[in-house]
């Protein structure tokens, strides 16, 4: 029987969705299907670019009925932002290749200041692009500056007739090579500080566009370009001064959440065929499932998906719920950018370890899957940005809570306005909480997860007596192991709201909850090795260290889930 945790494409059924919805992501699984391993991998070891893919999404109207917000729509009653959606199709995407799910993430992120503009001519510019089938890109990042926005040599020269003549280049741009419309951050040669910042929409099919190379060797097309006396017209211009800077944020808050369904995906595929593998190798006259160690690494990584998941779904309610009044989700973003995303490198790792020298060979998903893994926690600000940001939240969360009426299951048919009109990117300290302690108190009788909750308390003793000084606030490496901490705690939080809406299986979640405490002690011991933590901070460390609950039984029965992977799904060749 299927495992009702996992994706699988032979059983896969998204009922729970509208029919049109429905009909899409099954049209998606089964033109993955019908194209067959041997044809996927051969395009992604030759860097095919996505032509038939980009031609199928266009027939089927997948990416405009997916990515046009309602109030570009139309009235077209199929077309919204969906978030519940858009993230199950990042799970099919990362299931069958990361390419593929590229060149929609990009083109969310060139969408993103579109939809946040006040100009209609734009709008229904990008509308229609959409509805012919194109991609976007999103024109942030630059050779000499990375994405350090407030330094970008992209400058705009006032023409005298209300529009700009543009030089510059931009450099890590994703479909930079085909995009119908590419959304390109500068700043203006006449105004200084940040009112000079400009987003405005450029073609890459421009005669003063001109494409460099594919800065990457893959079928991703992550493009460097540059503008030589570009014009830009007073139609073109997507934002202007500190506005601009609020879309450039604010597009990376809508982009960033796809990078861990998308690690999802690829967990879930590489798993089939890991367990399948081991299950069928045969080592000094047994199964190599048969050792005590490759058991104990497959359920940590089975139980390690299954916690991404988990979160992931959770975070989904809190991004639909989200408005002016309660910003949660910009928490519960970056958590899903870099725990989930580490999280499915944890799992790749577990299971190669199993397989071996299979996880190098040519025919196999796990090749790949090996590789484009480590790109997710890369994306969209390093895992170190990304945690920092994580900080902010950490006294409000902890110790401030909130009352908060209860965030239900989002999978309704609506569209997510607020994501384009989040307003300024700024106040994130301020935001708050509803209190953490329920979740973990509502499977107290877990024993993992009361281990975890006593470690969860004892951080809220760390932050109230021993908290770095100011001089240590400075030592960011200091803080990151602080952070890692943290962001275990929110963590295991959304796992038990998800659990707890889901009816999961409790030995999974008490399993899952043995490698949290795990994990746990492991940050607190490299918080305790650092250099300027002090000795309070040293005896504190050690002190929060615990061993989880063994119970072999549980863990049996949890292996049992585990092994009924293999063979459970196998992709058609």
């Amino acid at each position: 029987m299927a495992d009702q945790l996992l994706f699988n494409p032979r059983t896969y059924d998204p009922a729970h969705f509208d029919p049109e919805t429905r009909r899409l992501l099954r049209a998606t699984v089964d033109w993955f299907e019908d194209r067959g391993k041997r044809r996927l991998i051969e395009d992604y070891r030759s860097r095919a670019w996505l032509a038939d893919f980009l031609a199928f999404a266009a027939k089927e109207g997948l990416f405009a009925t997916f990515l046009t917000p309602a109030s570009a729509a139309d009235g077209h009653q199929d077309k919204r932002w969906d978030t519940a959606r858009i993230a199950a199709l990042n799970e099919i995407f990362g299931f069958y290749g990361l390419d593929y799910w590229y060149a929609w993430q990009v083109t969310i992120l060139g969408l993103g200041p579109v939809w946040q503009s006040d100009n209609e001519t734009a709008r229904a510019r990008a509308a229609e692009l959409l509805s012919q089938g194109e991609v976007f890109a999103f024109g942030l990042s630059e050779k000499a500056h990375g994405a350090d926005i407030y330094s970008t040599d992209m400058l705009l020269e006032p023409d005298g007739d209300g529009g700009f003549r543009v030089t510059g280049s931009k450099y890590y741009i994703g479909n930079g090579n085909a995009a119908g419309l590419v959304s390109v951050f500068g700043r203006r040669t006449d105004v200084e500080g940040p009112d000079g910042y400009v987003f405005f929409a450029a073609d890459s099919r421009h005669p003063a566009y001109h494409l460099v190379k594919n800065v990457v060797d893959s079928s991703k097309y992550v493009s460097e370009f540059r503008l030589e006396d570009y014009p830009v017209a007073a139609e073109d211009v997507l934002h202007t001064g500190r506005a601009a800077f609020d879309a450039a944020l604010n597009t990376v808050n809508v982009g960033k959440f796809n990078l861990c369904t998308a690690s999802i995906g690829i967990c879930e595929h590489a798993m089939y065929e890991a367990v399948t593998h081991a299950q069928n190798r045969i080592l000094y006259g047994r199964p190599v499932t048969a050792f005590p160690h490759v058991r104990r690494e497959l359920t940590d990584a089975y139980v390690r998906l299954v916690g991404m998941k988990l979160f992931s779904d959770r975070a989904v309610d809190y991004f639909r719920s989200a408005g002016p009044d309660d910003r949660r989700y910009l928490l519960f973003n970056p958590m899903t950018k870099m725990k989930v995303t580490t999280e499915g490198e944890k799992v790749i790792d577990l299971m190669w370890d199993v397989i071996a020298a299979k996880g190098f060979e040519k025919d196999t998903y796990f090749a790949q899957a090996a590789t484009e893994i480590r790109g997710l926690p890369k994306l969209e600000g390093t895992v170190h940005v990304n945690l920092a940001l994580i900080l902010k939240f950490m006294g409000n969360h902890l110790l401030n809570p909130a009352e908060y009426a209860p965030v239900p299951t989002r999978r309704d048919a609506a569209d997510d306005a607020f994501l384009f009109r989040q307003g300024p990117a700024r106040g994130l300290g301020a935001i708050r909480f509803h209190d953490w302690r329920a979740a973990y108190d509502a499977f107290g009788h877990l024993p993992n997860v009361a281990r975890l909750r006593e470690q969860a308390d004892a951080l809220c003793e760390f932050v109230t007596t021993a908290a770095p000084d100011a001089e240590q606030s400075r030592d960011l490496d200091l803080l990151l192991a602080v952070g890692q901490l943290f962001a275990l705690v929110v963590h295991g939080q959304l796992i038990l709201e998800q659990a707890g809406l889901t009816s999961l299986d409790e030995d999974v979640l008490d399993e899952l909850f043995a490698v949290l405490v795990r994990d746990y002690s492991a940050h607190a011991v490299e918080l305790h090795g650092k250099d300027s933590a002090t000795a309070d901070q040293q005896r504190w460390a050690l002190s929060a260290v615990r061993r989880p609950v063994i119970d072999t039984d549980r863990s049996a029965r949890v292996w049992q889930r585990v092994e009924a992977l293999a063979g459970a799904y196998e992709m058609a060749p």
